[in-house]
């Protein structure tokens, strides 16, 4: 068991998770900018691309890679920092880290050791896109990337296609085609939204089925990231009419007839009536299950 209580009065060392703009610089919170200023490091998946980002909002933290292929060997040299008194903040090119990002496994590290995790609020691209879809906010699935392999991503697919949130991805602009094909073929022609470029110049919804956000990819030119969100599997009302009629298949006659006469108030030639109707049976065959057997 771990317990955190991350605003103490005295000062402390912590991991700061700290989300940075998916496009639009005016997304950047004020909390954040102090929080980059006031850390003694800034561990970032691309240096070269948080460069201009602290240029642009006059910070002047030292910066270090980290990213998929050297969070290991860069694990332990972040986290002795933290040991030593010095707050570390992790950023990812863009969003928040984690989210289909680094910065994961640093954070489960840093709780293992103790360590207080601080994750600030901010930009998110599957939130924008979940809300601005106009499908229901809840529940929903977030996946991120499926796989790159098409029977990879089928079999992705298949096992959340029984789901009833509303499921989440992301895409690129080179396999978007693709993935809304191969979702058309695996979940159905449900309905769908696309959201593109998000808090960018070139922002864009595309809105309807998944069959008709797959002809308007075939006739357009894609380009930048996308996301997609996609509505779970919903009941048909004949579904929910067959389950409302057929709530009795898993008692016995006696126990069926004793459930109408309890929950209807029904005597027990009434509930008899009523159980031979839904059941499709003899009514003397019922009574006799109910009085005899």
């Amino acid at each position: 068991m771990n317990i955190q209580n991350s605003y103490q009065p005295e000062e402390h060392a912590a991991l700061y998770v700290v989300p940075t703009p998916i496009g639009n610089l005016e997304d950047m919170t004020f909390r954040a900018i102090r929080i980059l200023k006031e850390c003694k490091l800034i561990a970032a998946e691309d240096t070269r691309n948080t460069k201009k980002l602290l240029h642009y909002f006059e910070i002047h933290t030292p910066l270090i890679s980290y990213h998929e292929h050297n969070h290991q060997e860069r694990e332990k040299q972040l986290l002795d920092k933290i040991r030593n008194g010095e707050s570390i903040a992790v950023v990812s090119d863009a969003g928040m880290p984690a989210i289909s990002d680094p910065g994961s496994e640093l954070v489960q590290a840093a709780i293992r050791e103790g360590m207080d995790v601080i994750v600030l609020p901010g930009a998110n691209a599957a939130l924008v896109a979940l809300v601005g879809s106009g499908l229901p906010a809840q529940p929903f699935t977030f996946y991120g990337f499926l796989p790159r392999k098409k029977k990879d991503k089928k079999e992705a697919l298949e096992k959340l296609k029984n789901l009833n949130s509303t499921l989440i991805f992301y895409e690129s602009p080179y396999r978007i085609k693709d993935t809304l094909e191969t979702m058309e073929g695996t979940l159905g022609n449900r309905q769908a939204s696309i959201g593109r470029e998000i808090s960018k110049k070139f922002e864009e919804f595309v809105r309807g089925t998944i069959q008709e956000l797959f002809s308007w990819s075939k006739k357009n030119e894609l380009r930048g990231e996308f996301v997609i969100v996609i509505e779970g599997q919903m009941e048909t009302s004949f579904d929910k009419i067959q389950q409302e009629l057929s709530w009795w298949e898993a008692l016995s006659v006696k126990e069926h007839v004793e459930a109408l006469m309890k929950n209807d108030n029904l005597s027990s030639k009434e509930a008899i009536k009523q159980a031979a109707v839904e059941r499709k049976l003899p009514k003397r065959e019922v009574y006799q299950s109910y009085h005899i057997d």
